[in-house]
């Protein structure tokens, strides 16, 4: 405990009596300072015990003493001094009546006890209390550095670093989800901080930053003072630490947090350098299923990726949706946010997810209906910015993600080819997400609605569409009709009302005019398609 007026009027050696503001007595004292100035306050910083003779005060009349002594207590000065037997045979009333009226402490100093006795021990009483700091804090280093090396995860060392602190701990992880906390219940106050959590992994690491404790009106919780400090030893936010407690941190609190805060960093960088080579490990396996090799990589993937062979897997690749105006990749890292949230999400589940960056390029596999992929769906929403689904247009900053059909090993080459569809898709369409199974599941009509497709279908049918605009017949409609009902001549001819006479000129002037034959199946698909894409944009009727 640091020194106060209290320990200062029990020392036995300094003889001190109070003479106003007992109950302001527990006070600490930072400093005991001497000033004779009428108005010492530009000196002042706050919490000292100021000692004065006043040989320069008006000490006996009542305004001016008001006035001194409320400029004191409003520069954080935490009581009075004052030595009798030098100026003055006692502390004039003056004074006295304006420190109870202010309700600053005022201390009686007798002639045979010097200020330097005083300033020496406020001096000695905070160096031991700084002493006392510094060993309870080397205390708790020691017992946190235990925890770490305990191999039993962060939670032992939340456990002793709440207890030092006297308050509560709570640990997040690079996707801002609470990973570990302690003691048991403040999972849930730790949970209502994730949107402050969010904002400090916004910024540049290291940071920190001071919220309450999120609690409603009344709850206990709502007066916690919660510092949350960003860890990472890089400018990369890898997690966060959280330190509740009722009040601010003491010397010694503050070398609990920043030990934990040390030894917290020190593991996430350790997990990261483990992270690398699992990281060449799935490239590995991910190399040999692309090779067409699953025994292969099934016996390279061990205990570690195993898991995920044996089960339905999806595949996914990831890209930035665009760069900035000179090339370069934009501010933010998508990619870098997407790993991060589907490998917590699959830490946090228990299963296994293989990630690996492949030069501005994310493959992903993760288990079918795993948490991984429900965080990709997430994120993908969340780098939008609103509440956009992730299958709607994507944003500049966004990323364009292609996922495959659950696969197998075996599957694995069409299952990144299927991703790879789907990724140029969704580019093409400015999508944020594709998955395979849209483009697999009815018909491709939902495709042709693509620039690129209208495009073709515009060049193809253009100089039919040229023809019927001169009015020299229904080239277009009679095609349709053609081809819809499989090249049968009365049923077409029928649906057109004209005679199949007619309709058989018709498809000769077709193919005079495009200088293709309708009897070639290649010429009559894509007919087919380049009337339904121009059909969806206003071009006809189906």
């Amino acid at each position: 405990m640091p020194p106060t007026l209290a320990s200062l009027v029990h020392h036995s050696a300094l003889k001190l009596t109070v003479r106003a503001g007992e109950d302001r007595l527990d006070t600490p004292v930072r400093w005991a300072h001497v000033s004779e100035l009428p108005d010492p306050v530009p000196y002042m910083e706050g919490g000292e015990l100021l000692l004065v003779t006043a040989v320069k005060l008006e000490a006996e009349d009542p305004e001016v003493m008001r006035q001194y002594v409320r400029r004191l207590a409003g520069a954080g000065v935490v009581g009075l001094g004052f030595a009798i037997g030098v100026h003055y045979d006692d502390i004039p009333q003056a004074l006295v009546d304006a420190a109870t009226q202010e309700g600053l402490p005022l201390l009686e100093v007798p002639r045979r006890t010097p200020f330097l006795a005083i300033s020496k021990a406020v001096s000695a009483a905070n160096a031991a209390d700084q002493y006392r700091a510094v060993t309870a804090g080397f205390e708790a280093q020691r017992e946190l550095t235990k925890a770490a090396l305990s191999g039993d995860g962060p939670g032992d060392l939340l456990a002793r670093l709440a207890s030092h602190v006297n308050g509560w701990a709570a640990l997040y992880d690079m996707s801002g989800a609470v990973v570990a906390s302690a003691p048991d219940w403040a999972a849930r106050r730790a949970a209502r901080l994730t949107a402050d959590v969010e904002r400090l992994r916004e910024r540049p690491a290291p940071a920190s930053s001071v919220v309450g404790g999120g609690g409603a009106d009344g709850d206990a919780e709502a007066d916690d003072r919660v510092e949350l400090q960003s860890l990472g030893a890089g400018r990369r936010v890898r997690g966060v630490l959280a330190v509740g407690t009722g009040a601010p941190l003491g010397t010694a609190e503050r070398y609990a947090v920043h030990s934990a805060i040390a030894l917290l960093t020190l593991t996430t960088e350790r997990s990261r350098s483990l992270q690398a080579a699992e990281q060449r490990l799935g490239a590995a396996v991910l190399r040999m299923l692309l090779a067409g090799e699953p025994d292969h990589a099934r016996a390279v993937a061990g205990e570690l990726y195993g898991a995920l062979l044996d089960a339905p897997f999806r595949l996914l690749i990831a890209e930035p949706a665009a760069a900035d105006a000179e090339g370069a990749p934009a501010a933010t890292d998508p990619l870098g946010a997407l790993a991060d949230a589907m490998e917590s999400a699959a830490l946090r589940a228990g299963e296994p997810v293989l990630v690996v960056p492949d030069g501005e390029r994310l493959v992903v596999l993760a288990a079918d209906g795993g948490e991984a992929v429900e965080a990709c769906l997430a994120q993908t929403e969340a780098l939008r910015g609103d509440s956009a689904r992730p299958h709607e247009p994507a944003d500049a900053d966004d990323l364009v993600v292609g996922l495959s059909a659950p696969a197998g090993p075996i599957t694995a080459v069409g299952a990144y080819k299927q991703a790879e569809q789907a990724l140029s898709v969704a580019r093409r369409r400015g999508r944020a997400l594709v998955e395979h199974e849209e483009l697999a599941a009815g018909s491709v009509m939902q495709l042709l609605a693509d620039d690129a497709v209208r495009s073709f279908a515009d060049g193809t049918l253009r100089a039919l569409h040229e023809h019927d605009a001169k009015g020299r017949g229904d080239l277009i409609a009679s095609l349709r009709a053609w081809l819809s009902r499989h090249g049968q001549w009365d049923a077409a001819a029928a649906d057109l009302g004209v005679h199949r006479h007619t309709l058989r000129y018709r498809m000769r002037r077709v193919e005079e005019i495009l200088g293709r034959s309708l009897d070639d199946a290649d010429v009559r698909m894509e007919l087919w398609l380049a009337l339904k894409a121009t059909s969806g944009a206003g071009s006809g009727s189906t």
